[in-house]
């Protein structure tokens, strides 16, 4: 890449930042006009113009964190930094809920962390302690995060019941979200001594099966469903992910078992991981 076009990509790159934030200033700017609108307004008595103006707040406050969450996701987070978000974000249950809640904090040295993988840490912990506030059978939770150079751990055990199965209504917000991220999640229960969540979420995303279809010809859903399968997801999963019918993703995989000849869904998986690693030894499937 020559210089005039680093130069040309750094330009459209605070070009758009300075976008972003004046678009951001119109909003709050428009946010703050609101609410003094509504505050000074005499067709609302004190209780009206106090709902609808933490209504107007509230609506604004999703809004900024979803804009940033959505910045964040394309830049790089130290592993501390993140964490002390989360610490942040689970403040008022530390001090006003009936719930202990324990953090342990991550490594300093830790890699930084993919903002895609920084958010849905966060958000896995806080669904999982806010689950366990609404059951109420827990006391105690101990949250942990660390690092070992590929992957961010993240580890939530509670002083429950110790009831928990990987099929609990509640879990599938994490379980999808665990898989949209490449990641393995796991489930352990003590019958009387409380619950573990174990999840293992990948720093680097995972390589694509790709060089299969250099032998094959594959159409691009054929390729997204190739992918999933290699990746161990079972058919429904691969529904959620690629939004569409269960049906349809046997579809597909009846489709490249009969292109790559492979007699079981396992040998296709095997078929496409062996593929990728004999193109680049180096990056394997783990």
């Amino acid at each position: 890449m020559s210089i005039d076009e680093v130069a040309t990509g750094s330009r459209r790159q605070l070009v758009d930042h300075a976008r972003t934030v004046a678009d951001q200033a119109d909003q709050h700017a428009v946010t703050l006009e609101s609410m003094l609108a509504i505050l000074r307004s005499p067709r609302l008595g004190d209780r009206a113009a106090r709902t609808a103006a933490i209504d107007t707040a509230t609506a604004a406050l999703i809004g900024l964190r979803a804009a940033t969450d959505e910045q964040r996701s394309s830049m790089l987070e130290p592993v501390t930094g993140a964490f002390r978000r989360l610490r942040d974000d689970l403040g008022p249950l530390t001090r006003f809920g009936h719930l202990e809640v324990e953090l342990v904090e991550p490594p300093a040295s830790g890699r930084a962390l993919p903002g895609e993988v920084a958010h849905g840490a966060r958000a896995m912990v806080r669904t999982a302690v806010l689950a366990l506030v609404d059951r109420g059978d827990a006391h105690r939770v101990r949250i942990q995060w660390d690092c070992d150079g590929l992957n961010l751990l993240v580890g939530i055990r509670d002083d429950g019941r110790g009831e928990l199965s990987v099929h609990d209504d509640w879990l599938r917000p994490i379980a999808e979200r665990v898989a949209a991220l490449d990641g393995v999640l796991a489930v352990t229960s003590t019958p009387g001594w409380g619950s573990s969540i174990d999840v293992r979420l990948p720093l680097d995303p995972r390589p694509e099966p790709h060089p299969l279809a250099d032998l094959i010809p594959l159409t691009s859903r054929e390729k997204d469903v190739l992918r999933l399968v290699a990746s161990g997801a079972r058919n429904h999963a691969i529904a959620r992910e690629l939004m569409i019918s269960d049906n349809t993703v046997k579809f597909h995989v009846s489709n490249l078992l009969r292109k790559t000849g492979a007699a079981t869904r396992s040998e296709l998986a095997a078929l496409a991981v062996s593929h990728y690693e004999h193109d680049d030894p180096r990056r394997a499937y783990p």
